[in-house]
């Protein structure tokens, strides 16, 4: 149970669901107008904080320098949008719409904070930094200032994924034609008359006989192999490229008129 002297310790800081994941930081504390006790605890999540979610103080607890809820951050983070009043209020119906959506029993909190058990009944200051909640609607007293609010819009970025490039290695089969010289031996007869100086060679050996003398021919042919060699390497890499987008949306602003008054604070006479 958070006590009112908790407060400042609260507001700004983590909020962790019960599990220990870090859910947003708490923005505003409302109180019940009926027993004065934290009733509700808003909670910025979303992108850069950009949206809040209400969820139950009752059961939270300071841990060290953060708050803990006893529920899941998607469960808080997905809790209904309610409008709060110019008086810093939640109606009746919103705040039941919270409690049906956390599972509490809106009939036996109200009856509880009706009888008195444990608990003081009168509004509650909404001076500060905190809020109120409750059913009766009335602005707390000590101050009779306005607040105005507006929207600001906060856009981000948000890194996702946009495509894949792959890299595939595959073989194809290409002709290539060379052309390469080859030799080759043919026969080639060649005569030479007796003289005084081969008459001894050609004189020996039987006068008449028959003989057979072998040549071996050679010749060239073209012979084909093929070996693999490293051409280049190919890598894939990637680079950031900055373009501007331009986002538009939509931001709601409080306006404060006066009534019976002019701008400077004179009331008007009639005539």
């Amino acid at each position: 149970m958070i006590t009112r002297e908790q407060i400042d310790t609260v507001l700004d800081h983590p909020v962790h669901d019960a599990r220990g994941d870090k859910i947003g930081d708490a923005r505003h504390v409302f109180f019940d107008d009926v027993t004065g006790e934290p009733e509700w605890v808003s909670v910025r999540t979303g992108l850069f904080g950009t949206s809040e979610s209400f969820v139950p103080i009752h059961d939270a607890a300071l841990v060290e320098d953060h708050l803990e809820v006893p529920y899941a951050k998607d469960q808080v983070k997905d809790a209904p949008n309610v409008d709060i009043d110019a008086g810093g209020h939640l109606s009746e119906q919103e705040e039941q719409r919270l409690y049906q959506y956390y599972g509490i029993d809106w009939d036996a909190s109200w009856q509880d904070a009706r009888s008195g058990t444990g608990r003081t009944t009168g509004t509650t200051d909404t001076t500060g930094t905190t809020g109120t909640t409750g059913t009766t609607g009335t602005t707390g007293t000590g101050d009779d200032a306005m607040t105005r609010s507006e929207e600001e819009m906060h856009v981000g970025v948000e890194r996702r994924e946009a495509g894949r490039a792959r890299l595939r290695k595959y073989v194809v089969t290409e002709e290539q034609q060379y052309t390469v010289p080859v030799r080759h031996e043919e026969v080639r007869v060649e005569r030479e008359p007796i003289t005084d100086t081969n008459r001894d060679r050609a004189m020996t050996g039987p006068d008449i006989t028959e003989a057979e003398h072998d040549v071996t021919l050679y010749e060239e042919q073209p012979v084909v192999e093929t070996r693999a060699v490293p051409k280049e390497r190919v890598r894939l890499t990637t680079e950031e490229v900055t373009e501007e987008e331009t986002v538009t949306g939509e931001v709601r602003k409080e306006r404060i008129e006066t009534e019976g008054t002019d701008e400077h604070g004179d009331q008007r006479r009639r005539r």
